[in-house]
């Protein structure tokens, strides 16, 4: 099946119930407590690894994939890559850029494999991988020097090339979809879908792209300042398989933003907060009861058609949301009058 037959059926599965996406890697990861060598895990490196989450899809596999079966086994129809900094700019931080490429594909390779077990225990519910880029530590849009307002320490091309590299790898371990997630500065994002573009003109395939927006503030704007309907305007040129919000805050904060897209967005909607806001020692406290309620008014609303959860989520967390939507018909994607949309910082619309 190829990878446009796949975002096909995901559309028509999520046409007639709730998809549910799987939760974070990053929590889970620090619930198993792994020192120095059990990052390493006998390699050699030159550079500190502890915390370095994405190079355990190379050194502790049995943990990444013990993480990724936990939450198809809690129902997740959607299970993303861990390789939310697998790109060549973060990984420089722990002094292995040049593992990019090998990383990114031992992760597909390894969440295929789970997903591919799973789908064949129950073949009436066919699990998806989709391969996570995260938004990096540059951003496009905003100088890192308050005194130099005009400067970047990165260029659109290097950002376009490092997404490129990360993507080619994520697609040649299996990966169905590419998920570019948590998006802080919109200028990120499309240099990403220029590269997913481009890996598919290389491919002569077309590669479904799925965008996942983060808020900064309660005012509804990401980093680059843009609201939740501007930046759906500078990206629906692309088409995604779904446009959502993750991260950010927990379920109740996010409410208004996902009633703003659900009008908007002319294709699937897919929402994954976290589980509530943090404490005081930045831990998440809220009961997978408690997010599964709050998702399930999105979806009694008709708001969502894919559910999951972000920082602080657990796969109980997961198998409590996938309980309160089931039989709960999913959003309805909406028929958008056509007009000329642009969009600065706020939406700009012209009928017509």
């Amino acid at each position: 099946m190829t990878r446009a037959e796949k975002a096909q059926l995901l559309r028509e599965i999520g046409s007639e119930r709730i998809l549910v996406k799987d939760g974070p890697y990053g929590s889970m990861i620090q619930g198993y407590k792994l020192d120095e060598e059990g990052f390493r895990a006998g390699r050699s490196f030159n550079h500190d690894q502890k915390g370095n989450n994405d190079l355990l899809n190379l050194t502790r596999p049995d943990v990444v994939g013990e993480i990724c079966n936990a939450y198809l086994d809690a129902g997740a129809d959607i299970v993303a890559t861990n390789t939310f900094n697998s790109n060549s700019i973060s990984l420089s931080d722990y002094g292995i850029s040049g593992m990019a490429r090998e990383i990114n594909m031992a992760a597909a390779k390894l969440t295929r494999g789970c997903a591919d077990a799973a789908t064949a225990k129950d073949p009436a519910k066919p699990r998806f991988v989709v391969g996570a880029l995260g938004p990096t530590n540059k951003t496009l849009s905003i100088s890192p020097n308050v005194n130099d307002p005009g400067y970047r320490a990165v260029t659109f091309d290097e950002v376009k090339g490092i997404y490129r590299e990360q993507i080619d790898g994520l697609l040649d371990g299996g990966v169905d979809f590419i998920l570019i997630e948590t998006v802080f500065d919109t200028l990120n994002a499309k240099a990403a879908i220029v590269a997913a573009d481009e890996a598919g003109e290389a491919r002569n395939e077309e590669i479904p792209v799925m965008v996942s927006m983060t808020l900064t503030d309660l005012a509804g704007r990401n980093l680059s300042g843009q609201t939740v309907e501007a930046f759906w305007h500078s990206v629906r040129h692309a088409k995604p398989l779904t446009m959502g919000l993750n991260c950010s805050f927990g379920a109740t904060e996010l409410h208004p933003y996902v009633n703003a897209l659900n009008s908007q967005v002319e294709g699937m909607l897919c929402v994954y907060p976290n589980a509530g806001l943090p404490n005081e020692l930045g831990a998440y406290d809220e009961l997978p009861e408690t997010t599964a309620y709050l998702v399930r008014e999105w979806a009694e609303a008709g708001q969502v058609n894919a559910l999951g959860g972000c920082c602080g989520n657990t796969p109980e967390h997961i198998a409590a949301m996938a309980r309160a939507v089931e039989g709960i018909a999913p959003r309805k994607v909406p028929h958008v009058a056509r007009a000329t949309r642009l969009a600065g910082l706020e939406p700009f619309t012209m009928a017509a």
